[in-house]
């Protein structure tokens, strides 16, 4: 079944002051002509980011390699606005900066847009549609070895709590899911103790551009539970990139970080997850 929907962007964007969109490692030629050129965006707090957010990259890249006839050109963290109003969120200030040195000193092609962080909340939909126009109109695509024009695919990759909320009545509005299911795909990162194919079923209209990812090596590292080591006086090293770390402890971040629920702990175990787009407007808080 034929999944893709005709093309639906926003037609103009309102950056942030000073908003420059981040490029300097999206490869801009080909290195295999036969492929499908893409780009990965990941949404979320990021606050901290972890070593599970940045693994969850590579997990896909291995995927994308061994199963698919795409290419990766690019790789992005596109931290959530402040207006994401989730309780004890760090200001997106901190949140990019350690976004920041977390890709630029662990990574030699991933990437941050601070788009969608310095303003008003924007929901995934048009999130995506942001990198689309960046990419493609603004950069104009990228090019095969012989010089032909290949517009660039952006996709979502997230951990499988975000495919969970996705398959509960009510959550995500309907346009948004054909939005970025059908327009877009996503990557769908396994999380221990999750049952993927079960979170897929009342999605099957988009199953063509829904990938899921195994977690080979299970992690349940997570940035609440990261937050509470922190609040506690414990050593977060080797959970986190050292540079963010450092960071953290240089701006004594996260000493107060109010009270956290047994049931918030009991759901956060993954990366990368996300509310739900609520065509209401309410929203459904999931930590990341």
């Amino acid at each position: 079944m034929d999944t893709q929907l005709p093309v639906r962007r926003t037609k103009t964007f309102n950056n942030p002051p000073s908003y420059s969109f981040a490029s300097h490692r999206l490869r801009k030629t080909l290195r295999d002509s036969s492929k499908q050129p893409i780009v990965l965006v990941a949404c979320g707090s990021f606050s901290p980011v972890t070593y599970l957010h940045l693994r969850m990259f590579e997990m896909a890249k291995d995927y994308v390699r061994q199963n698919t006839d795409f290419e990766i050109v690019g790789g992005y963290l596109s931290p959530v606005s402040d207006k994401y109003n989730k309780a004890g969120l760090l200001n997106a200030h901190h949140r990019v900066n350690m976004c920041t040195l977390a890709a630029e000193q662990t990574s030699s092609w991933l990437m941050i847009d601070s788009w969608e962080a310095f303003q008003n909340y924007q929901r995934t939909a048009v999130v995506l549609d942001h990198f689309d126009y960046e990419i493609n109109t603004v950069l104009g695509g990228v090019y095969t070895q012989d010089g032909e024009h290949r517009n660039v695919r952006v996709m979502l990759l997230a951990g499988s709590d975000l495919i969970s909320t996705m398959s509960e009545p009510g959550v995500w509005a309907l346009d948004d899911l054909d939005h970025i299911l059908g327009r877009y795909g996503t990557f769908i990162i396994e999380r221990a103790g999750s049952s993927m194919d079960q979170a897929t079923d009342s999605l099957a209209r988009w199953r063509n551009n829904i990938y899921l990812v195994p977690q080979l090596i299970q992690n349940d590292v997570s940035s609440t539970k990261v937050r509470l080591f922190l609040r506690r006086g414990l050593s977060v090293r080797y959970l986190l990139p050292a540079a963010v770390v450092d960071y953290i402890e240089e701006n004594n971040l996260y000493l107060d970080d109010g009270p956290v629920s047994e049931k918030e702990k009991e759901k956060d175990g993954g990366a990368g997850k996300r509310e739900g787009d609520v065509g209401s407007g309410i929203k459904t808080p999931l930590q990341s």
